[in-house]
């Protein structure tokens, strides 16, 4: 792709992707306008719930959403309250798609309900309006004393809608600010950090003007946990991108005089590695395709879709503009041809370092490979390579002790509880949860969430006895008839989305199933829930071993190998699984999650799976390129030299821009944004760093089985000396380095 950098080229690319991202960005700015936040968008065709919805839609406005509008007052009741009650559903009538039902006083006469119908609505933002301006009407007509909420589905969703496009702007800075923090840690130089920072805000109002065009127009499904996923996948992937290319960048200015042609060479060696890493996250992404909830199967092309425009924004747009920058950019550590970058200068490190050093350098060469050299002058390699002299001393006690630790960890999956209720899922109080809790104290807690039983009008007396007769039924009325079909409407004696909800809710489809000729239908709100939670065990059944194997196939192509890919997918598994122990504690007593998410454990996996793997293909096929030159040992501890800080920085833009998803109000996001940041760092910081040097120790050659790699004659030159921090010098030999990151 040398055209992205030619003279005029270069103003061409970035003309091109200022227009781009300009006429991306007021789509992406209504984004949050085209999510579907409500579960029963995410079912699957064949799920009951499914069915019962298909079947409503012949029923005069049974297929609107409830909102369950309650007041209370603690003295009890009086007239004057109940006159008022009548007056809110009057005033409420405007909103409804059909006759707004009560009020309807509880046995204490402490409290009363309305129930008020509402249409769906394609746009979000209008539902979530309506609720609101039903909310200002509701207070305002209640008399002084009392306490109204408006709750139900209707409320669930318009306060989970409210969250998301309330803090969608903030999550966009959030996530900004810390990119463009680490990247002025990383590069200390006041201008560089602009670049990167710059081009993948590009990228990220690029991604998210595509995604909200194709949900518009029903392409995709995007709700609130992909859209904000998307904003921290885009900014933490592009930034590593970044930082992989400009480091080799950096490296190719004190080799070659002209900046484009620094460019050019930084990009033939770095951008197999890029493009391997972009690709393994899209091909892990899209296996969400196969899954049957529409929230994973949006997911999974939201990601891709997010994932290629940074690699083509971060492999098109900033070669550009770090060209036409020139080397000022980097002031006031400007790389000077003919002399290395200051920081990675041995004769400023202690005489271990200049060992090591020289000893690289000294190392044979196989034939073909003269212009690679032992050594990454673009890292500061001192503290691998004594990372590396420790893993060598004693590898098998090394990857045993930290497999045990890890292990440890995954302990902590016994705490994991993915039973999260739907009105557990709000971080703060919002009024759905206020209301909810209103009507538990004086109504049958499921009022706010009724279940609907659909059959033959035939059989309708026989069905509502066998209703009546469900263990966990408070109660049950007819609704109405549409041809020869009957609605009942059920509520259930305990809170929505409990298990004994749910219990009484599996109980009942059994029980009325076997009615005969009723062909009856269960479905509401907490029916909707248990079908989402049964999707989701399936999704998990046959999503992981597709990905599994998909990624085992990559990383057996990029590797040329059989054991290292095995080794390499054992080591990403066991990270998972001790991200999700420790995490699972983290919920429970640090941050007081009452549950997960029930998708919870697939995302992480898909996430932490492909990101993690990332890590590894940056270091094994460097590993596997110097195995090649100077031998199984050796090359692994140059390795991990000389790719240890590029991509441990990258490990922590990806950890920081995923931890920004804690400070969305909302369970589900908060907990996917923590167990990938303390899942990446785990992988970067332990597993990448010191599992996996040590197990490629251990197994030794035998590793590449069968490639040619693990014959003994088959690396150039034997097994030369360990790189070790204390070796003995000896003169190296000049070579112009050319190796890939």
């Amino acid at each position: 792709m040398s055209w992205v950098i030619g003279r005029r080229s270069a103003w061409v690319v970035i003309v091109l992707w200022l227009a781009i991202g300009g006429g991306a960005s007021p789509m992406a700015f209504r984004l949050a306008d085209a999510q579907k936040n409500d579960a029963s968008a995410f079912l699957p065709a064949e799920a009951e719930s499914t069915r019962l919805l298909a079947a409503q839609r012949h029923f005069p406005g049974a297929d609107a959403v409830p909102a369950v509008v309650v007041l209370t007052r603690p003295a009890g009741l009086t007239p004057a309250d109940r006159s008022a009650a009548t007056a809110i559903g009057g005033a409420l009538a405007p909103f409804a798609a059909g006759p707004v039902l009560g009020p309807v006083v509880a046995p204490d006469g402490h409290s009363l309900i309305l129930t008020v119908p509402l249409a769906q609505l394609d746009d979000a933002a209008r539902f979530t309006d309506n609720v609101r301006e039903m909310r200002r009407i509701a207070a305002r007509i209640a008399p002084a004393g009392t306490e109204t909420a408006i709750t139900g589905p209707a409320g669930l969703v318009a306060d989970a809608f409210q969250m998301f496009r309330t803090i969608e702007s903030r999550l966009l800075l959030v996530t900004a600010g810390i990119v463009a923090v680490i990247l002025l840690v990383v590069y200390r130089s006041p201008l560089l950090w602009l670049v990167p920072l710059v081009s993948v805000g590009i990228a990220d109002q690029t991604a998210a003007g595509i995604v909200s065009l194709l949900a518009r127009h029903g392409v995709l499904t995007v709700n609130g946990q992909s859209s904000g996923i998307l904003r921290v996948l885009v900014f933490g992937a592009g930034t590593d991108y970044a930082l992989l290319l400009i480091a080799r960048y950096r490296e190719e200015l004190t080799r070659h005089r002209d900046p484009r042609r620094a460019m050019r060479e930084a990009m033939r060696h770095a951008g197999p590695a890029v493009l391997a890493s972009a690709g393994t996250v899209v091909i892990g992404m899209l296996c969400l395709l196969f899954g049957v909830l529409a929230s994973d199967r949006g997911l999974g092309p939201v990601g891709a879709i997010g994932i290629s425009t940074a690699l083509v924004t971060m492999t098109t747009l900033l070669p550009a503009a770090m060209v036409l920058c020139g080397r000022r950019l980097f002031w006031p550590l400007i790389p000077r041809f003919g002399e290395h970058p200051p920081v990675t200068d041995t004769a400023r490190r202690g005489p271990a370092a200049r060992a090591a050093h020289d000893n690289a350098l000294a190392a044979p060469t196989a034939p073909g490979h003269e212009d690679l050299t032992e050594f990454d002058l673009a890292e500061e390699p001192g503290r691998w390579v004594r990372i590396g002299a420790a893993i060598d001393r004693r590898p098998r006690t090394v990857w045993v002790g930290t497999s045990l630790v890890l292990g440890g960890l995954i302990v902590g999956l016994l705490t994991m509880n993915t039973s999260l209720r739907q009105d557990e899922g709000f971080r703060h109080r919002v009024e759905s949860v206020r209301g909810i809790e209103l009507i538990s104290a004086d109504f049958p807690p499921g009022v706010s969430a009724p279940t609907y039983v659909i059959a033959a009008g035939r059989v309708a007396p026989q069905v509502a006895a066998v209703i009546r007769a469900t263990p966990g039924v408070a109660g049950v009325a007819e609704a109405g008839r549409a041809g020869d079909r009957v609605q009942f409407v059920v509520v259930l004696g305990d809170r929505p989305d409990s298990p004994a909800s749910f219990d009484a809710v599996r109980e009942l489809r059994s029980r009325v199933h076997r009615v005969p000729g009723a062909g009856a239908l269960v479905g509401g709100n907490t029916a909707v829930n248990l079908d989402v939670r049964h999707a989701a065990v399936r999704d998990r059944q046959v999503i992981i071993p597709l990905v599994l194997a998909v990624v085992l196939v990559v990383l057996m192509f990029l590797l040329r190998a059989i054991v290292a890919p095995l080794m390499l997918m054992a080591t990403v598994v066991l990270s998972y699984l001790a991200a999700l122990g420790a995490s699972a504690v983290a919920y429970r007593w640090i941050f007081g999650f009452p549950g997960a998410d029930p998708s919870l454990p697939l995302l992480a996996f898909i996430f932490l799976v492909a990101l993690g793997v990332d890590y590894n293909i940056f270091l094994m096929t460097r590993v596997r390129e110097e195995a090649a030159r100077i031998g199984p040992r050796p090359g692994v501890l140059h390795a991990l030299a000389v790719t240890g800080g590029v991509i441990t920085s990258a490990g922590v833009v990806l950890a920081a821009t995923f931890s920004a998803l804690i400070i969305f109000p909302l369970v589900q996001l908060a907990e996917i944004g923590f167990v990938v940041a303390f899942g990446v760092l785990l992988d970067t910081l332990v597993v990448r760093s010191i599992l996996v040097p040590a197990l490629t120790l251990d197994i030794g050659r035998r590793i590449w089985w069968p490639s040619r790699l693990a014959r003994p004659d088959d690396t150039a030159g034997g097994t030369p000396p360990a790189i070790s921090p204390s070796a003995p010098a000896s003169p190296p030999r000049p070579r112009t380095p050319r190796h890939p990151v």
